[in-house]
């Protein structure tokens, strides 16, 4: 319990010069020293230039979330690195932060790993999980992270949301966390103060997006919809002080915001969320419900579509939000969900309902889509496999590329030369694919003998991938 192994973490932060990556925090490093060493601070420095560069800080590894890691050598045959036993299942892609790992566990814990070893560096176990014996629903028992942590290099800290027993009771509480030794430095409760909410039945799976100064968490219902619950997006500052801000489907029940991959950022510093099936059916008002939304930085929506179809998705379970919105080139959104059908859309205008650029029936999709360009690739869970598509809004054109082998039914990234994916079953034994960009074809895969979570995504850095597993994280070379 607590925090451990304060020295270690230094000295690995003090090898962060020889880990600068190419990804969206780079730039100079500042001395090799721990970033909470107030002696650091001079006069007219950067705060941001002390903190370690972040090869992959958030998931799919910027704020767009197109889950590209860019400068990777190319990729070649995969082997296994190592493998480290935490203290639960790590549903969350792992972050890359200068000579460390951080992984979240459905334990409430959060850890930093030696990046070439797999070791612990610290721990911080933030508080007791929800047990089964508390919810009326669901299938991650306990739980405790879900969603994927974010690194802000500007504070050094890792912002992570726990969903705890506090006193018998379900709450989700954020926490900021120093990179350099896991010292808490944020705790805020982030459920909303309403009586209309139950935080029993809302569920943090999505991951968690900075915009603004302000961090930001989306939620849903736990599987099986139990209970009331409405989606939600809430938003804090940094410093985890002042007031929050939220967004609330307006819907009488359900709508939930689950998608993995969390809130989009798109290029105005709007955020782009999908929502699944409301409570309203065929004959009722349209309800926000088995949409893609665009929400402006204080979280008011400014533009939206939902399907002709949004009505008939409610009624049968077929909700939009099962995969987050994919901002393509040339101004183009494209967004699938459980119908299988794929929309393009005008990311300079959705239209409301019914106003798609194209429409495709392509594959049941769930979790996140990657995007390169004009080329997303969806995470298909029919048996068809992961789905390479070209999308342009200009030309009304939606085509699939090809198709990868009909057990890839995680989500992908792409890196060095290659797209990779993985297969899960179930927390059973599950594999990480190469697969050829241009055709899908599989160039090297390996086996995962512990067992990949549902949605399982891997996380790029320096030609090695990290996956969370259902027991802790595994490395693997070749990347």
């Amino acid at each position: 319990m607590g925090v451990r192994g304060t020295a270690l973490a230094a000295g690995i932060l003090a090898i962060v010069a020889a880990c600068t990556s190419s990804g969206a925090a780079s730039g100079a490093q500042g001395p090799a020293r721990s970033p909470d060493d107030p002696s650091q601070v001079t006069l007219g420095a950067s705060p941001a230039l002390i903190h370690p560069a972040a090869a992959w800080p958030q998931y799919n590894q910027n704020a767009a979330r197109t889950g590209v890691a860019a400068g990777l050598p190319r990729a070649g045959r995969l082997t296994r690195r190592w493998t480290t036993r935490l203290d639960g299942a790590v549903y969350g892609q792992p972050l890359v932060v200068g000579g460390l790992v951080i992984a979240a566990t459905e334990n409430d814990s959060v850890y930093a790993l030696n990046r070439s070893t797999g070791k612990v560096a610290w721990r911080h176990h933030l508080g007791i999980p929800v047990q089964q014996s508390q919810l009326q629903c669901g299938n991650i028992f306990p739980l405790g992270i879900t969603g994927t942590p974010i690194y802000d290099r500007g504070k050094g800290l890792v912002y992570a949301v726990a969903e705890m027993s506090v006193s018998g009771h379900v709450r989700h509480m954020l926490f900021g966390l120093s990179v350099a030794n896991g010292t808490v430095r944020v705790r805020r409760d982030i459920d909303l103060p309403s009586a209309s909410n139950n935080p029993a039945n809302d569920q943090q799976r999505p991951a968690l997006a900075i915009d603004g100064g302000r961090v930001y968490a989306a939620f849903g219902g736990l599987w099986g919809d139990c209970g009331q619950y409405r989606g939600m997006v809430v938003g804090v500052a940094l410093s985890g002080a002042g007031p929050l801000i939220h967004y609330q489907i307006p819907t009488s029940r359900e709508g939930a915001i689950w998608g993995t991959a969390g809130p989009v950022t798109g290029p105005h510093g709007d955020l782009w969320v999908s929502s699944g099936n409301g409570a309203a059916g065929p004959g009722n008002r349209y309800d926000g419900s088995d949409s893609v939304i665009r929400l402006g930085p204080g979280l008011h929506r400014m533009d939206f579509f939902a399907p002709a179809s949004w009505a008939d998705d409610n009624a049968n379970d077929l909700d939009l939000g099962s995969t987050q919105p994919v901002l393509a080139a040339g101004n183009s959104t494209f967004i699938m969900g459980k119908r299988g059908v794929g929309y393009l859309l005008n990311t300079l205008g959705m239209g409301g309902i019914g106003h798609q650029r194209a429409a495709r029936s392509i594959c049941t999709a769930f979790g996140a889509a990657a995007v390169n360009g004009s080329t997303v690739y969806e995470p298909c869970n029919d048996g068809t496999g992961l789905a390479a598509i070209a999308v342009s809004a200009q030309r009304r054109s939606i085509r699939v590329l090809w198709h990868g082998p009909g057990n890839t039914n995680g989500s992908p990234v792409v890196g060095g030369g290659a797209v990779w994916v993985t297969s899960y079953s179930d927390g059973g034994p599950g594999t990480l694919y190469e697969l050829n960009p241009a055709n899908g074809a599989v160039r090297s895969l390996i086996s995962i003998p512990i067992g990949l979570p549902h949605f399982s995504s891997p996380s790029l850095a320096g030609g090695t991938a990290f996956l969370g597993t259902m027991d802790g994280v595994t490395a693997v070379n070749g990347v």
